[in-house]
């Protein structure tokens, strides 16, 4: 629980483990990496919160997932905030070059000047294709963790939050942008093909999969931080993800940002775990 404060988030693996995600994908444990404690302080050098925190850690997710990976399975990280994407894909880009499927209600596309508490949580896609201070960005001389050219972000829907804030443009990179608005137009088959077409080029050697559960609808996952209206239902999220193991190249996924302190009698982490029950075990 680096790159965003630490209210509750941090229970997201227990919670979700709680109500019975491991069991239900019949998984089994790998272990977890612990943190190193939480610096409320922005570094004046990165305009970050815990960049040497952020930067230690992703090496020690990364050897984690690693392992995982080397053993032929498909690791399913869960996590507080959205900074452990780079510990998820730092263990894929020591391997090569691979993809990413970005779900999430925010694009986490800030330049840490225009990010106003120093959050990597609003960062982490600008830092995992490059964009931000060698710190967080250049772990091990592999920057950039994925290509523009290589990224869909689905399902976004914080365009003119993150313009008002001076976020940097999302639109003006070479991601593949996939949000909302025009997964409504399309409907979500059509969306979901174009993604993954995308994803499964032959240049690439599969993809791993990012999960922010504010990409869900407010109506059925107010237990974030950031809320805003609108997302996908939890039937669309299990088709979602559903489509990305039938694809046969889905590398991984992490889960972010749920937060357990606002769910407190637990009826929404069991409706988030059996969503992505269903999906990944359809």
């Amino acid at each position: 629980m680096l790159g965003l404060f630490p209210k509750g988030v941090e229970r997201l693996p227990e919670a979700l483990l709680g109500a019975g995600l491991a069991d239900r994908l019949g998984a089994r444990r790998a272990g977890r990496v612990e943190p190193p404690p939480y610096d409320p302080r922005r570094d004046p050098a990165t305009g970050l919160l815990n960049p040497a925190g952020i930067a230690a850690y992703s090496i020690a997710l990364a050897d984690a997932v690693g392992l995982v990976l080397g053993a032929g399975e498909v690791p399913v990280v869960l996590g507080g905030d959205c900074s452990i994407l780079l510990g998820c894909l730092l263990p894929l880009r020591r391997r090569g070059r691979f993809g990413l499927l970005f779900l999430d209600g925010h694009a986490d596309f800030y330049q840490p000047e225009a990010e106003p508490n120093g959050e990597a949580a609003s960062m982490d896609l600008a830092l995992a294709t490059g964009r931000g201070p060698a710190l967080v960005t250049d772990p091990e001389g592999l920057r950039p963790l994925v290509r523009d050219e290589d990224v869909v972000a689905f399902g976004i829907r914080d365009a003119e939050d993150a313009a008002r804030f001076g976020s940097q443009r999302i639109e003006d990179s070479g991601i593949e942008l996939l949000d909302l608005a025009a997964i409504r137009r399309s409907g979500l088959e059509a969306g979901l093909e174009r993604a993954l077409d995308w994803l499964t080029r032959p240049e690439l050697l599969g993809f791993w999969l990012h999960l922010d559960a504010d990409v869900l609808d407010d109506a059925v996952m107010p237990a974030v931080d950031y809320r805003m209206p609108g997302g996908l239902s939890f039937d669309e999220l299990a088709m979602v993800l559903s489509a990305a193991v039938a694809s046969g190249r889905l590398a991984g996924i992490d889960i972010t940002i749920f937060n357990p302190a606002l769910d407190p009698d637990g009826t929404i982490a069991a409706a988030f775990a059996d969503a992505i029950a269903r999906g990944l075990r359809s």
